[in-house]
């Protein structure tokens, strides 16, 4: 597998916008690791990532460190040259003033080539993936292994989750269409209060487990897609605001990543855990013809997102525990549902690891996901600037994100597995307490 040639065209463009920031003082990815570690280079490959760019990357890197250190010897030498002039004898100032006019132009000069050398370095190494880790499988999108399977698949409803949202007056794909275009829809009536059922239940859920409920912005600027880990190589699934350089977010994970950009975190009070709901933007692109009918794949979408800032050396603990929520949140609503350890080839750029959870859609007699989590490692907080501090010194953290409750996706779902024979719809039972009804009514 190639790497993805948008990650290559975006490139240049998101590189003058980040050379001042994080990730110019931070890099974008471990250099010293990719050119020292076997297993780490290899983690990269294993994504898809030719040995070339990998070469050149490391190239770029040595060429930054070649002339980075020519320029400091060349100021260090400026320095001492200047230094003299004061010392020396009348008429050996002459000498050392034009000795230091050359010495000054030659530090000019080298500190050109630096920034040069750098920008050429940070372009090269935003192509470059977080490695996957050592237990993520290799392979493509049908290489993931299953980690288990949780309940009974059912068999086909009565009607599809979109036959099923026309007919009950529940989703309104028509309107959608007619007023904004594919794949946007109308919720009505009671999906709308199952909705906000869904997400009051879930953010309860999270509150107990130590996440700080968050509203995000729902735009963003380019900086913070590229620092959070989503540019170059997401970008062509981005809605773009024209002329006020301004990005829909795809996922709240992206403005909940920069609550902590450039800051040090106290190594003991990590985790940091927030809980984002936001509307969601997504282009689809490269999806035309899958997924057409109903809500399950659309370009406006609604989600509570789990984000965490973490101490390195329990990331791996806390990917853990992300995964626990889902499959509570899942579990609790009564979808039979499958864990995966998703391949390093289907693996987005900045993942070391993720874990789809997919329930099971009878309509499709398979499992189509539903939640993911990662673990980002430290390439977005290398980008992000966000490192941990204590007394015995300073790090970078690691962030890792999991969707609690794709509300649409979730509806969907539920609207097949808990539909009976005669065309109702059963509220499962966690819900209740936020509604005043406990089934939706067979269409008439």
């Amino acid at each position: 597998m190639d790497v993805p040639s948008q990650w290559v065209n975006a490139t240049v463009c998101s590189v003058a916008r980040i050379a001042a920031g994080p990730v110019a003082s931070a890099g974008v990815i471990d250099l010293r690791r990719l050119r020292d570690e076997a297993p780490y280079r290899d983690g990269a490959v294993r994504k898809g990532v030719s040995a070339e760019i990998i070469d050149s990357v490391l190239a770029a890197d040595e060429t930054w460190r070649s002339v980075t250190h020519q320029a400091e010897q060349a100021r260090a030498a400026q320095n001492a040259a200047s230094r003299e002039i004061g010392r020396a004898a009348p008429d050996d100032r002459p000498a050392k003033i034009a000795e230091a006019g050359r010495l000054k132009e030659e530090v000019e000069r080298l500190e050109t080539e630096e920034r040069a050398a750098a920008e050429q370095r940070t372009e090269l190494a935003l192509q470059a993936p977080n490695p996957a880790a050592a237990d993520v499988p290799s392979g493509g999108e049908e290489d993931f292994e299953t980690v288990h399977e949780v309940g009974e698949c059912g068999e086909p409803p009565a009607h599809d989750h979109a036959e099923i949202g026309a007919l009950t007056g529940l989703v309104d794909s028509e309107s959608g269409a007619r007023n904004s275009g594919s794949r946007f829809a109308y919720l009505k009536g009671a999906a709308v209060r199952l909705e906000f059922a869904l997400v009051q239940w879930t953010m309860d859920l999270l509150e107990r487990d130590g996440f700080v409920p968050i509203a995000p912005p729902v735009l963003v600027r380019e900086e913070m897609m590229v620092e959070a880990g989503f540019f170059p190589a997401d970008r062509h699934q981005v809605y773009e605001i024209a002329g006020d350089d301004l990005f829909l977010i795809g996922t709240s994970e992206v403005a909940l990543a920069g609550l902590h950009r450039g800051e040090r975190l106290g190594r003991a009070e990590l985790p940091l855990r927030y809980a984002g709901f936001s509307s969601c933007f997504r282009r689809e692109a490269g999806t035309y013809g899958k997924d057409t009918r109903g809500i399950f794949r659309v370009h406006q979408f609604d989600k509570v997102e789990m984000f965490s800032f973490c101490d390195p050396d329990t990331s791996w603990d806390e990917l853990e525990a992300l995964r626990t929520i889902q499959e509570e949140i899942v579990g609790s609503l009564d979808l039979p549902y499958r864990v995966i350890n998703v391949a390093a080839g289907d693996l987005g750029a900045a993942a070391a690891k993720k874990y789809d959870l997919e329930v099971w859609l009878p309509s499709e007699r398979a499992y189509r996901e539903v939640t993911s989590c990662s673990n980002y490692t430290d390439y977005s907080a290398r980008r992000l600037g966000t490192r941990w501090a204590d007394d015995d010194g300073t790090g970078l953290v690691h962030t890792l994100n999991g969707t609690a409750c794709a509300v649409g996706r979730t509806l969907v779902f539920i609207m097949e597995n808990h539909q009976r024979p005669d065309g109702s719809i059963a509220v499962p039972e966690v819900l209740h307490p936020w509604l005043n009804f406990t089934e939706i009514p067979a269409p008439a």
